[in-house]
């Protein structure tokens, strides 16, 4: 692997922070000054200022994400972040982002390939929502949110919508766009009021209160592992959905 995913890795820094020990040349590898272009085996010695390095494991969390709380790993302005919520020895970091008042599910991980993965629109990993509206959507604004919804940045893919109850709805989408969820809202005439994602990946956060995390079982991971195998027909086009009528 590149130097700066092993010092990612062994939790010294982010890979941006890592690239700026290396440009300062306090990494050395085999006693020779580390590089950019660096990479690294198993049977490599990488030092710090003199100190050797190793590996962590690889961890996968799932936290409750609770409102409030932004997903970074430090803020500027003092709030509370989900890193600061898990304390886990290794170095995790969120897969993807959810506004500080949005809840639910997000999964932090020290695993770069597999979050980049997960992350990828072209993997078309499936996210679901519980969302609070301003109104009562009737059917035929599920059909415009199932069929897709023109943004300022393109049309949506196709999604599942199906009402929960009067002014909630159910979204299951196959993007991530910024602040997708309360642009499609806004579009057909229904403002976000509440939104909690109850299910990523396959992931869902039952029994967990907020602000709680857990470790993956090796289950969960083969599963992420083998949803992001292969490019998705829904990271593209999506798959065709309609929406669910009135149970």
């Amino acid at each position: 692997m590149r130097l700066n995913a092993y010092l990612a890795r062994a939790g010294v820094a982010s890979r941006r922070g890592a690239d700026e020990l290396i440009k300062a040349g306090r990494v050395r590898v085999n006693g020779e000054t580390g590089q950019l272009n660096t990479f690294v085996g198993a049977a490599d010695v990488v030092e710090l200022d003199g100190r050797p390095l190793a590996r962590q494991r690889l961890a996968y969390v799932l936290l409750h994400k609770p409102a409030g709380v932004v997903t970074t790993a430090r803020d500027p302005h003092g709030r509370p972040t989900v890193v600061g919520l898990v304390g886990h020895p290794a170095r995790v970091v969120p897969v993807g982002r959810l506004d500080a008042d949005t809840t639910g599910a997000l999964l932090l991980t020290n695993d770069g390939p597999l979050a980049h993965r997960l992350a990828h629109p072209r993997y078309g990993v499936e996210k679901v929502y519980d969302v609070e509206v301003d109104g009562d959507p009737s059917d035929e604004t599920l059909r415009r949110l199932a069929e897709g919804v023109d943004l300022d940045d393109g049309r949506t893919a196709p999604a599942v919508a199906r009402r929960l109850g009067r002014g909630r709805i159910e979204l299951r989408l196959h993007e991530g766009r910024k602040h997708q969820v309360k642009r499609m809202c806004e579009a057909v005439g229904h403002p976000v009021v509440g939104l909690h994602r109850s299910r990523y990946a396959g992931l869902t956060v039952a029994g967990l209160d907020p602000g709680r995390w857990r470790e993956l079982t090796p289950a969960e991971v083969e599963s992420l592992r083998g949803a992001t195998a292969r490019p998705s027909a829904s990271g593209s086009s999506g798959p065709s959905h309609r929406s669910s009528r009135r149970s």
